[in-house]
């Protein structure tokens, strides 16, 4: 049983994921995040709007929006590894702001429109990180910015690539959110049962939402 890594540890711990497991058969990988992508579309985000995928450094998200038209697109990631793996990827990868950083110290020097994130927050177990993931949330979206979250519903995996989760059903998460930033709004929430590489299931709950303008 792996303790979750100190601060500084974060980013070899997750390079070392990567490079172990490779970017397409870590458990949350989906070819096709129709979920992310059909609450974006249901939040009218037009592909001009500035956004963020956090944590989304091998993800496909990316791969989606841009072929869907969006052009400015940042994904945040403490893994280079998962960072170089996507740019390797795509055929245009200077299209895409590429930004290695641990979002618990991360300082934004600019704001987004849409804050994009699946599977991070459930791994902030304690009350400081999930006071700081939410703080760079708040200061990261332009006022009336739209957030989509998802993290493992209650009856999901109480742990993931080792380290132990915090899981959520909708009200939880959108507690969490409201309580830590006043003026959010909770907008839709959904559930997705993910069907990792090895075929396992895993349950997620997302919600999406806005920062008042």
């Amino acid at each position: 049983m792996n303790d979750p890594p100190a601060p500084h540890d974060r980013s070899s711990y997750w390079d070392d994921r990567y490079q172990q497991v490779g970017d397409t058969d870590v458990s949350w990988f989906q070819r096709h995040p129709i979920v992310s992508l059909d609450l974006i579309a249901a939040a009218s985000i037009e592909p001009s709007t500035p956004v963020i995928d956090v944590g989304g450094g091998g993800a496909r998200l990316v791969d989606h929006l841009l072929a869907r038209g969006f052009t400015d697109i940042t994904v945040l990631d403490v893994s280079g590894t998962a960072l170089d793996r996507s740019r390797q990827r795509l055929a245009g990868p200077d299209a895409v702001n590429w930004l290695r950083a641990d979002v618990l110290t991360w300082q934004p020097t600019r704001q987004w429109g849409l804050w994009h994130d699946r599977a991070v927050f459930h791994f902030l177990t304690e009350q400081i990180e999930q006071a700081d993931y939410l703080d760079r949330l708040r200061n990261a979206l332009c006022p009336g910015g739209t957030f989509v979250i998802g993290t493992f519903a209650v009856d999901g995996p109480d742990r993931c690539s080792g380290l132990p989760v915090c899981r959520y059903d909708a009200i939880s998460l959108g507690g969490a959110i409201v309580s830590a930033i006043p003026t959010a709004t909770i907008g839709t929430a959904c559930r997705e049962v993910h069907t990792t590489p090895n075929g396992s299931q895993q349950p997620f709950t997302w919600v999406t939402g806005h920062i008042a303008g």
